[in-house]
């Protein structure tokens, strides 16, 4: 018989983030999202950038994680993230600005001072972010005039 839960452990170079008994996981990876239940197939991947979800008991949970490399194993997941956040953790202010800079610097397309791989992954990030943070029902600041997407 299967397992019906299994260990998530979110790990970044700083700390642990996240370790859980959970009955699944959605976990971004390069090119898209896996899902992972109890019992997976033995898996490693490359990570994306985007929002790491996870259901333990009746609710699901949600993280930011931003690269890095993912182990499934039948019993155990482990992220292995360059950096990572829990909702609660996300400065919104900070990510709305960091947005608004990528955009800045992406808006001057003759620019030789631009950086553009790395202003594309600052925005990435920042989105993923505030879009994380939104739907937790993170406020974002009131009078920034820009709406949390």
């Amino acid at each position: 018989m299967l397992p019906e839960k299994f260990t998530l452990e979110v790990v970044t170079p700083a700390r642990l983030v996240v370790r859980e008994t959970v009955s699944g996981a959605q976990i971004p990876v390069r090119g898209g999202y896996i899902g992972v239940l109890a019992g997976h197939t033995p898996l490693l991947a490359e990570m994306g950038i985007g929002e790491l979800s996870y259901h333990a008991g009746s609710r699901t949970y949600s993280c930011t994680s931003m690269g890095g490399f993912v182990e499934v194993l039948a019993d155990r997941v482990i992220v292995l993230a360059d950096s990572a956040e829990r909702v609660e953790e996300i400065d919104v202010p900070r990510a709305q600005a960091a947005r608004d800079r990528a955009q800045k610097r992406l808006a001057a397309p003759n620019d030789p001072n631009v950086d553009w791989k790395r202003a594309e992954e600052a925005l990435e990030r920042a989105q993923v972010r505030l879009q994380v943070a939104a739907k937790a029902g993170v406020p974002s600041v009131a009078d920034s005039g820009h709406a949390a997407s």
